[in-house]
């Protein structure tokens, strides 16, 4: 909690600036990207899910899918003898015999979240227009697809790309419907595999790596090159946030900076945030960066859309030369000051009585990542970025660089956390460094293939880590080859959709429009391919 003197000054500016009332219901979102270790500390407060960046509420649905399960070996590559049950839904409400097989990836997330892609989103669309058969296939290790009893650094050894794309591979081989008596095993049969995100790349690998079984993909927002250093995330905000609102973020961002570097202004800066006696200045700054995350939960459908950023940049105010004392011979402007504001009632007050700032903020104690039961699941997608995706939420490496995030989010600082949580095992050792070249050996920003769509969006904070990035090789938007940029859009926008698609705003009509067209093209080629003509 800040001090009597930091509350009086916060009454203060409240005055000053009415957009400073928040209620704490709408300061806080469900799932919350922040750098480091803090992000499973915001889990723990039950502020966070245990999505990277699939961050994308899906809207409620009615409707009800028979869920099935499909036997898996724990691993394809060595036999363990060990066996578990994934899950997988399936809608036959379109499907007529011949028709294809739409699978959509649930990625990093249980199967249940992704429900409503079978009811009115992507899967409901493309089976629609092309008769198929829509099914949701739930990830090794997430949701229910669990194959061990325990999350320790051993147990976790079978979370890998490899692993996961082979589990898909010989679903799509092997696969017997219930009560549809047709073989619709692949490659007799075409299937079209969709994804987002993360997800998204397991798509677009699919098709790279498994030709023969994957008749056609779609990768949307697919993350299909990692990195070590992710500075690239928060400069899309930067970017494309509203000017005045960036302009805020970046005078308290540059402040905190220069008040923390100073012994004098040390204490007085962290207080007004509500976190004096929060160690570590890195885990400070990085609970700052938590609004920013929120950029990527804006959708277009008001029922999934997130407002948070939104609030965020409302109680952040318009920029100003007000400048207020927090301390005596220590000013700050209005921007930090709403800026602390909006921290105190978003995070610092959840902090339970009786715990620390530490205690609920704090990430350098080892300890408090050692829990390794099946309810911890934070430890999955962070095994996965520890290990081959990387991802770490850093500022820019140029110091020149603009930036709306502290220059003490370092790489060192962003790592911590993989050498805390996963201790070397008996059988398996986090490496030092995740292995990239694992994912970006199979095409990285070039991954390409006939019958392969890539669809990004503008403004997604994950474009840098997309074919669509400013840094890959341009390439045409053929029907073979569709590559479609959603002007304004963010996370993989045209996963989701209505039920009315005329309710739908023309530019995710367009896409749904498009992606309709490219499919049934390549199905058509298909058939003509089956007839020999």
């Amino acid at each position: 909690m800040v001090t009597a003197e930091g509350e009086a000054l916060q009454d203060a500016q409240r005055t000053h600036n009415p957009a400073c009332y928040l209620e704490m219901s709408t300061c806080v979102h469900a799932r919350t990207v922040v750098p480091g270790g803090q992000a499973i500390n915001l889990w723990r407060l039950g502020m966070a899910g245990e999505e990277h960046g699939s961050t994308l509420t899906t809207r409620a649905t009615d409707a009800t899918f028979p869920q099935y399960n499909f036997t898996q070996p724990l691993d394809h590559f060595s036999n363990t003898g060990f066996t578990f049950s994934q899950r997988y839904w399936v809608s036959d409400r379109y499907y007529t015999p011949g028709g294809p097989v739409i699978i959509l990836d649930s990625g990093e997330s249980s199967g249940t979240e992704r429900l409503p892609y079978l009811d009115t989103g992507i899967v409901d669309i493309l089976a629609n227009a092309t008769g198929g058969l829509g099914i949701v296939l739930e990830h090794r290790y997430y949701g229910a697809s669990v194959p061990v009893a325990n999350f320790t650094t051993d147990s976790l050894r079978w979370l890998n790309i490899e692993q996961a794309l082979a589990d898909s591979a010989n679903f799509m081989a092997n696969v017997k419907f219930p009560g549809i008596n047709e073989d619709l095993t692949a490659p007799r049969t075409p299937w079209i595999y969709y994804g987002g995100s993360y997800a998204g790349s397991r798509s677009a690998h699919m098709r790279v790596l498994y030709p023969e079984l994957v008749y056609g993909a779609i990768a949307s927002s697919g993350v299909t090159y990692a990195t070590i250093l992710d500075w690239q995330y928060y400069d899309i905000i930067r970017q494309f946030g509203p000017t005045d609102c960036i302009h805020q973020i970046q005078t308290t961002v540059y402040e905190v900076d220069e008040l923390l570097s100073d012994a004098k202004s040390h204490t007085p800066i962290k207080a007004l945030f509500g976190l004096a006696n929060l160690t570590h200045d890195q885990d400070f700054v990085s609970l700052l960066a938590g609004p920013l995350g929120d950029w990527q939960d804006k959708n277009w459908d008001p029922a999934v859309n997130s407002d948070d950023f939104a609030n965020f940049c409302t109680a952040l105010g318009s920029p100003n030369d007000t400048s207020v004392e927090i301390a005596k011979g220590i000013s700050v402007n209005a921007a930090t000051i709403n800026y602390a504001i909006y921290v105190n009632q978003t995070f610092s007050r959840r902090c339970p009585s009786g715990s620390t700032a530490d205690d609920c903020f704090g990430t350098f104690d080892p300890t408090q990542y050692q829990a390794t039961d099946l309810s911890q699941t934070w430890r999955l997608w962070q095994f996965q970025v520890c290990t081959q995706f990387g991802f770490f939420f850093t500022a820019p490496p140029d110091p020149n660089q603009p930036r709306v995030i502290s220059k003490l989010l370092t790489l060192d600082y962003a790592k911590m956390i993989c050498e805390f949580a996963y201790p070397p095992g008996q059988h398996f050792t986090v490496p030092a460094l995740p292995n990239i070249t694992a994912v970006n050996s199979i095409g990285g920003l070039n991954i390409a293939a006939d019958r392969l769509a890539i669809v990004d969006g503008q403004e997604d904070p994950w474009r840098p880590n997309t074919p669509h990035s400013d840094i890959a090789k341009k390439r045409l938007d053929t029907p073979l080859r569709p590559f479609k940029l959603i002007s304004g859009a963010v996370h993989h926008y045209d996963e989701n959709g209505l039920s009315n698609r005329t309710a739908e705003p023309p530019v995710i009509q367009e896409i749904h429009s498009q992606e309709v067209q490219f499919v049934q093209a390549w199905l058509s080629d298909f058939k003509q391919s089956k007839s020999g003509l």
